[in-house]
């Protein structure tokens, strides 16, 4: 059995070395200690440690390619300076200049590997140092790379190599919040939050037992809203539950089964199994409500914070019950055009809603669906009057540049000030020059031929500055400063806060012919542990009847049924996770189970021993 030690763990120990390797050698100003990619995730990262004989703030300036691109940083005064490096180009050797309060200055080379393979580089890009004023465009992949940030020259300035998934957020602290690689459940429902800064360091992951998905928002007080689901209930991505920062606990959970019916007014990417496919949320103050993004109602939903009521809902209305449709939806005034499938939402300060229209289907009748080559997709702002349920769209783009911009799934706005908006189409497919049907993941597993796209917009005053084009799926772009106003790097182990529950059992185990002390190779089967779980891989036919047994020695027993059954996704919001061929992963995890137990593996008529306790202390 291997045995995977978790990230935290790893970053642990790595901080340990350098910071034991600094106070070892004494690093002076003159010659400090650098350690490249110091926590093993961000490559072009570093941290310069050094001490001083008197208290000193310390100023830094990454050298860009040309003056436009330096990045600078000062840091308070301390003896004991331990400086994150953000901003490091691949390939090369990067000029890193520090200065002193005392006036002393210094330049430090720093080499940095090549890029890696899996990071995409822009195809394009038009914009101005100017108007991007320093900060860098982050992209996160739906499909076929990894997570990066770019300058205004098109640049890769950072990138992680762990698949963190979904939304990244900006936290009070000058961290940022983004889902976490470990997978729990397939297609990319992932085990919670890493609280992590740009230097690649993880200070909190926060587990959940329905996993995480999509989007989460902080609140004013810390505490985190993170949408979520329930396996048992046999639903997917309908839940959202506000978490306590400090320890991970579950403060409050709404269950939108409670809110909505689950087959009114399908859109058609609907699945009784995926009947909401919550993407996006957003907590207002001014109102105390939650809005929520339902892809496949084609809805955009308002609830109330503390009683979880609907409060109302902005669509289409076709195919909804009469008594909804008068209670709830908001009544259209001027020209408006309804949002389709669409992805992200916010509020801006004066209570407009802002979301990305993938227009997928563009009707709730089937008659009426229109085909990728003939659609298109935008960013849209509405105007709520909240007395009189009234609605009236007042901006919109995208829609003039036809298919070239349509996106069937994920994608994203962003809301800087009056006239200031982000649109990004992160989910364009086509072959052989022809927009595909359906989303991007699922064309490329079929057929690698697929071109991926994202087109990443910004506008000012109607006026487009900026444009960034990639040979490559994102879920989301978000525009941020690589050093934060806030706390940059903190040293100390990180926490790993919250449950990932009891893995649900099966009532009893299936019966058996025969019992065998040795399984077959052909089912490849191999078993890794991590502090809170167990997975199970191996490769099984289609329907075919697995289950997985622990016994106590005792008589009791704990079986756990694997599904083998092959699954459809109708949204791969995110592709990364997928594998291929026929291989199975179950994970058991560690939550309720204490003590030591013999495994068993039943597969069709057969038991296999396979001579493997697990010791668990619960």
């Amino acid at each position: 059995m291997k045995t995977i030690e978790h990230f935290i763990d790893q970053q642990a120990a790595a901080e340990q070395e350098f910071m034991e390797n600094f106070h070892r050698e004494h690093s002076s100003f003159e010659n400090p200690l650098v350690t490249v990619n110091p926590y093993g995730i961000a490559p072009l990262t570093a941290v310069i440690a050094f001490f001083t004989e008197e208290k000193a703030s310390v100023s830094i300036t990454v050298k860009g390619m040309e003056a436009s691109g330096d990045i600078a940083k000062s840091f308070p005064e301390a003896y004991e300076h331990v400086i994150p490096v953000l901003g490091l180009y691949p390939g090369t050797d990067n000029t890193v200049e520090l200065r002193l309060s005392d006036g002393r200055r210094k330049e430090i080379m720093i080499t940095t590997g090549p890029l890696d393979s899996a990071v995409k580089l822009p195809e394009s890009i038009d914009t101005t140092a100017a108007y991007m004023g320093g900060k860098m465009m982050f992209v996160v992949p739906a499909m076929g790379a990894l997570p990066a940030a770019y300058d205004y020259r098109g640049d890769c300035r950072w990138y992680c190599t762990e698949n963190i998934t979904f939304a990244i957020k900006e936290l009070q602290n000058g961290r940022f919040s983004i889902g976490s690689p470990r997978l729990l459940e397939k297609p990319y429902y992932t085990t919670g939050l890493w609280e992590m800064d740009l230097i690649g360091k993880i200070y909190a992951e926060y587990r959940l037992p329905g996993g995480y998905h999509h989007d989460q928002f902080e609140m004013e007080d810390g505490n985190l809203l993170v949408l979520t689901e329930c396996f048992e209930n046999g639903t997917v991505e309908d839940m959202c539950v506000l978490i306590d920062r400090a320890d991970g606990s579950i403060l409050k959970t709404w269950d939108f089964k409670d809110i909505l019916p689950q087959d009114a007014a399908p859109s058609g990417s609907w699945s009784r199994h995926d009947w909401f496919h919550n993407n996006a949320l957003w907590y207002d103050k001014k109102t105390d409500s939650i809005t929520l993004s339902g892809r496949h109602q084609d809805v955009l939903i308002n609830i109330d914070f503390q009683t979880g009521k609907l409060n109302w809902i902005l669509g289409d209305p076709e195919g909804w019950p009469e008594d909804m449709r008068e209670a709830y939806f908001l009544k259209p005034v001027g020209d408006l055009e309804w949002q389709y499938e669409q992805h992200a939402c916010l509020i801006t300060p004066d209570g407009d809603v802002m979301t990305f229209d993938n227009g997928h289907y563009r009707s709730k009748n089937p008659e009426h669906y229109r085909l990728g080559k003939d659609n298109y997709s935008r960013g849209v702002r509405f105007s709520i009057d909240r007395e009189n349920r009234t609605v009236r769209q007042i901006w919109q783009y995208g829609k003039e540049r036809g298919n070239e911009f349509f996106s069937p799934y994920i994608s994203n706005v962003d809301y800087y000030g009056e006239g200031n908006y982000l649109v990004h189409s992160g989910g364009i497919a086509s072959l052989d020059g022809i927009t595909c049907e359906g989303v991007g993941s699922r064309r490329y597993f079929e057929n690698k031929n697929v071109r991926l796209e994202s087109k990443t917009v910004e506008l000012l005053d109607g006026s487009v500055v900026y444009e960034m084009c990639l040979n490559a799926n994102y879920y989301r772009a978000k525009k941020m400063a690589l050093y934060s106003e806030g706390e940059n790097l903190t040293l100390g182990r990180g926490t790993v806060l919250g449950t990932l529950g009891k893995t649900p059992e099966f009532g009893t185990a299936a019966e058996t012919e025969y019992s065998i002390s040795t399984i077959p190779d052909q089912y490849h089967l191999d078993i890794s542990e991590e502090f809170d779980r167990y997975t199970f891989h191996g490769t099984f036919e289609k329907g075919q009847l697995v289950m997985l047994v622990l016994e106590d020695g005792e008589g009791s027993c704990h079986n756990y049924f694997i599904s083998t059954s092959a699954v459809s996704f109708t949204a791969m919001c995110v592709g990364t996770f997928q594998s291929s061929g026929r291989q199975v992963d179950f994970r058991l995890n560690k939550c309720g189970l204490q003590g030591e137990y013999a495994v068993s593996l039943i597969i069709d008529d057969t038991k296999y021993s396979l001579g493997l306790t697990l010791k668990i202390d619960g």
